[in-house]
């Protein structure tokens, strides 16, 4: 698809690695990418690889826990679809768990989700049509050891993304909330044998199937998990 005939742009936080990373590669066929993350590094080794397949990418350093960054960064972006997948995992037990570190998760995982939408959601509603994926988790719906305060930010997310859901589809704007259960990925931190687990092209699979949905049709919610646990 060329650039002329792409469906316009897509804001992806936390696009530096992992699921963001490959749900920007993935989108960059079909549309112009905004790649939000805090690494330049990163971001700029992802614009060069969307660049030199075709695609266009441009890229946002920015820290998504500050309210007023991300209006001055974002708000003025006429974006069709929004991948909110910014998130942290410190997965320990409530009595081991520090102050900060229960902060840093809400911050990173329910408060961002929320600045960064209110910065693009103005403009989708206005032109009444648009698309925000959340990418959420299993945890959202389950519990485990260990994940107090991650699991609490992730069931946040769901009733976030429900609610939306309802306040914004007659304005003709999809939410949709991708929630994948175990994802090859560094974000844990977790060793050990990860071959059973989804890969990151799987959610940004399932991110792109939520987008190419006839105008009639919402698909709210997808879980994702792998098929075997070996």
């Amino acid at each position: 698809m060329s650039a002329a005939q792409r469906r316009g742009t897509a804001v992806i936080t936390g696009a530096s690695r992992g699921i963001g990373r490959a749900t920007a590669l993935r989108l960059a066929a079909e549309w112009e990418i905004v790649a939000v993350a805090r690494s330049v590094k990163e971001l700029e080794s992802l614009r060069r690889e969307i660049e030199s397949a075709g695609g266009d990418c441009s890229t946002i350093e920015l820290d998504v826990t500050d309210p007023s960054a991300v209006r001055r960064a974002l708000s003025d972006i006429d974006a069709e679809v929004l991948v909110n997948n910014a998130g942290i995992g410190i997965m320990k037990p409530l009595l081991e768990l520090t102050v900060d570190e229960w902060r840093a998760m809400v911050a990173v995982n329910l408060d961002a989700v929320f600045y960064v939408t209110r910065a693009i959601l103005p403009g989708m509603v206005e032109r009444g049509h648009g698309h925000v994926v959340n990418i959420g988790s299993l945890s959202g719906r389950g519990a485990f050891a260990g994940g107090t305060s991650y699991a609490a930010t992730k069931h946040a997310l769901v009733g976030f993304s429900e609610s939306l859901m309802m306040e914004v589809r007659d304005a003709g704007v999809r939410v949709s909330l991708v929630m994948p259960g175990s994802v090859n990925t560094s974000f844990s931190g977790r060793e050990g044998d990860a071959g059973w687990k989804l890969a990151a092209s799987d959610v940004a699979d399932a991110v792109m199937y939520t987008l190419h949905q006839p105008d009639n049709a919402l698909v709210s919610r997808v879980e994702l998990r792998p098929l075997r646990k070996s």
